[in-house]
């Protein structure tokens, strides 16, 4: 099975980003299950049928910072 993964980070101005990993898939999106969607769709681009993955993996990248 094939997998392409997108790390996804919170996009300072509110919602989402999401950047394929070893590809060159870019994505936004204002909700968690439009970015989904987003992500599909730009897989569904990128790829012809046959070389297309099957399974799209979301990981969420999320930096916060704490004053000691």
């Amino acid at each position: 099975m094939r997998e392409i993964i997108f790390l996804v980070e919170e996009a300072p101005e509110g919602g989402y980003t999401a950047q394929a990993l070893g590809y060159s898939i870019y994505t936004e999106a204002d909700t968690w299950e439009e970015l989904k969607l987003a992500a599909q769709d730009a897989v569904l681009c990128h790829f012809e049928e046959e070389a297309r993955p099957s399974l799209l993996r979301l990981h969420v990248v999320r930096e916060e910072v704490v004053l000691v």
